[in-house]
């Protein structure tokens, strides 16, 4: 096992240059110190269907479940249309996920793939965006699955949770109870090991992937064709605008390569597990989209929430379907705060093993397996932040930090293929280089049509990341003290 003051020296190449913003960590160091934590390590026990069931679990959620109701206002029946679009714009990038995730099998996803490639720096602020991106994601979809909780209750007894115990401070209330609840139980899960916690998560996404798929067998029967009619209201302008917003609901396709190391065949599993999620979760899209616009006009979409539990019911003129997908819904958002959660763990402890945050999110427990300390740190802070503080435009910047994060894997794929021409990959991206320069083009327009007060928080979140590294982990990285 590995610890920081025991590790064996780094070969001269690790070393790179004295300066910390450009020192490089080689692919070949970063996969040899694969789940070498401290204390123990982790164990390679997810195949690849738990794999892909992480991503899945991590991706489908509140992006259809809520969503959908924003967009189709917006493109009208064509919104199936513009979910075909954002998912093709996602692929640009998932493909360049899988060709990294199949060389450099690690748990850092993005952040290490930059360490390999444009230098610890670049790496630090790829994973603080990761941080932001994971850490107010759960926060945001806990807030988001206490809200359809309320909804099943309401179905179910008729009452709902007071809003005093439902909603923070400066949002009507004191405490936002569900929210913290359903974050402290993923913890408990993920405390039981990779494995363990896999099982757990593939019973939840065939919860609401089988709650989809009966949404639309359902919904077909309500499907009347005058609802098609015209076909983009708002012309091409609503359907690129929709597409736009339904871009972040295939966000958390790369969930699966954080778990590089704990996966059994990581160099031939990752790119599959990641290029199927991303597969699974568009059809799923389309096939619901194209259903509920046919069932409902989509004019009334607006304003409407919960819009496919109200179709259930108007087709089949029982609120118990309604119900049924409440609850399928509950379950589906508890699922995404727990793939997040894990992949959150996981970044951290990538990063604590280079010495870029503390050791102790690099702590793993012998009988588990698991980061332990790690996972109840993150699970408090997340739990304490849905709870607690209203998350406003913190929570729009999750959106800017994913792209961001997202940008710099397609340039780390240009960058790698230049630089190492000749290492070995079980899975090469298409139409090299146009793709990953289309990712990247991709991801900076997305970035450049969020709102100013969306880059302000995330610029300040960016400098607060700057002085960290500056004060903390720019001497005590492990590439630092090797040096020294």
């Amino acid at each position: 096992m590995l610890d920081h003051d025991q590790a064996p020296p780094l070969s001269k190449e690790s070393r790179g240059p004295v300066n910390p913003l450009l020192r490089r960590k080689p692919v070949e160091q970063l996969v040899a110190e694969g789940g070498q934590g401290e204390g123990g390590v982790l164990r390679r026990s997810l195949t690849m269907w738990q794999l892909t069931m992480i991503s899945i679990g991590a991706t489908l959620g509140t992006g259809i479940f809520v969503v959908l109701g924003e967009a189709a206002p917006v493109a009208g029946p064509a919104v199936t249309i513009s979910f075909i679009i954002a998912g093709l714009t996602a692929l640009f990038s998932a493909l360049s996920y899988a060709e990294l995730a199949g060389s450099v099998p690690v748990s850092g996803s993005s952040y290490s793939y930059a360490y390999a490639t444009m230098g610890e720096f670049v790496a630090w602020v790829c994973g603080w965006c990761l941080v932001l991106e994971y850490a107010v994601s759960v926060a945001a979809v806990a807030v988001g699955w206490g809200q359809y909780l309320n909804e099943l209750l309401d179905g179910i007894f008729g009452f709902t949770i007071p809003q005093s115990l439902s909603a923070p401070l400066g949002e009507g209330g004191f405490v936002n109870l569900p929210s913290l609840v359903v974050v402290l139980l993923a913890m408990v899960f993920l405390m039981r090991g990779a494995k363990e916690s896999a099982r757990i998560n593939t019973i939840m996404v065939v919860v609401k992937i089988v709650t989809l798929l009966l949404f639309i067998g359902i919904g077909v029967l309500g499907i009347k064709g005058g609802n098609y009619a015209p076909l983009a209201p708002l012309g091409i302008a609503g359907i690129s605008t929709a597409a736009s917003t339904l871009f972040f609901s295939y966000i958390g396709f790369d969930a699966a390569s954080t778990a590089g190391e704990e996966a059994k065949n990581p160099k031939k599993d990752l790119p599959r597990a990641i290029m199927l999620s991303l597969g699974i979760v568009t059809v799923l899209y389309c096939l619901v989209a194209f259903v509920a616009v046919g069932a409902m006009p989509w004019q009334d979409f607006e304003g409407t929430e919960a819009a496919l539990a109200q179709i259930m019911t108007d087709v089949t003129g029982h609120s118990f379907w309604g119900v049924v997908l409440a609850a399928g819904a509950v379950v589906a958002i508890a699922s995404v705060v727990f793939a997040v959660l894990y992949g959150q763990t996981r970044i951290l402890f990538a990063m604590s093993r280079d010495g870029l945050v503390p050791k102790v999110f690099a702590k793993v427990d012998e009988k588990t397996g698991a980061p332990r300390a790690n996972v109840l740190i993150v699970s408090l802070f997340c739990g304490a932040l849905a709870a607690f503080i209203p998350l406003g435009e913190l929570a729009a910047a999750t959106s800017i930090g994913t792209l961001f994060a997202f940008a710099l894997v397609n340039v780390a794929v240009v960058i790698l293929r230049r630089t190492r021409p000749d290492m070995p990959r079980t899975f090469k991206v298409a139409l090299f280089p146009v793709t990953p320069i289309l990712g990247f083009i991709a991801c900076a327009y997305m970035m450049y049509s969020l709102p100013i007060p969306t880059w302000i928080a995330f610029g300040l979140w960016m400098v607060v990341g700057v002085v960290v590294y500056f004060l903390y982990g720019v001497r005590r990285s492990r590439l630092a003290t090797a040096e020294m």
